[in-house]
């Protein structure tokens, strides 16, 4: 079977390279957060962000336990203000959408911020670079999330950005993800 935060981190890793610059818009638990740092190695670096506190908590406590080069930023605010952060072109970014798993659901990423991070997020993006948005379809906002991502990422242009979206298609609300690569010649 497909398991897709396996297929999202073989797509990062044909774009990302040690000494790079990458951000986890979504920081989680940190896993991305590991995987990024360990990617970039002790010459890059990586941003993380996280509305939640806990999130940034929970992160600093795994990344620390778990011997990861400490080649990181977290930060405790929304990724839509990831300009006020990061001024230098990104290499990859992360994204997945939804709640904080093991924390409340009730609290989860949202469209008005969600389409801004995309956004800047695409500024920031260097030649070659790749974004992977993991879309959770399972509840309302994440359904509204993926569409309007969709319907967005479908009007770039062609000659500079590729979108593409991966889905199982007997499954519809089961989690997909999106990945954004800019051309290197660009």
């Amino acid at each position: 079977m497909l398991d897709l935060l396996e297929l999202h981190k073989y797509f990062i890793c044909k774009h990302l390279r040690p000494g790079d610059n990458a951000v986890d818009f979504t920081m989680g638990n940190g896993h991305d957060t590991e995987f990024l740092c360990r990617t970039v190695g002790e010459s890059g670096h990586v941003w993380a962000f996280d509305i939640q506190r806990q999130a940034v908590e929970s992160t600093a406590a795994n990344l620390a336990a778990s011997g990861c080069p400490q080649v990181y930023t977290l930060i405790n605010d929304s990724h839509h203000n990831v300009k006020k952060y990061v001024d230098v072109p990104i290499k990859a970014g992360m994204f997945n959408l939804g709640y904080l798993p093991g924390g409340d659901k009730r609290i989860t990423t949202l469209r008005t911020t969600t389409m801004p991070a995309v956004e800047a997020a695409l500024d920031l993006l260097a030649p070659d670079g790749i974004l992977c948005i993991a879309v959770y379809p399972g509840h309302a906002e994440g359904e509204a999330e993926g569409k309007m991502l969709a319907e967005y990422l479908s009007t770039l242009p062609r000659w500079q950005l590729c979108a593409t979206q991966i889905r199982i298609l007997n499954s519809p609300t089961s989690p997909y993800f999106i990945i954004v690569e800019r051309k290197a010649d660009v």
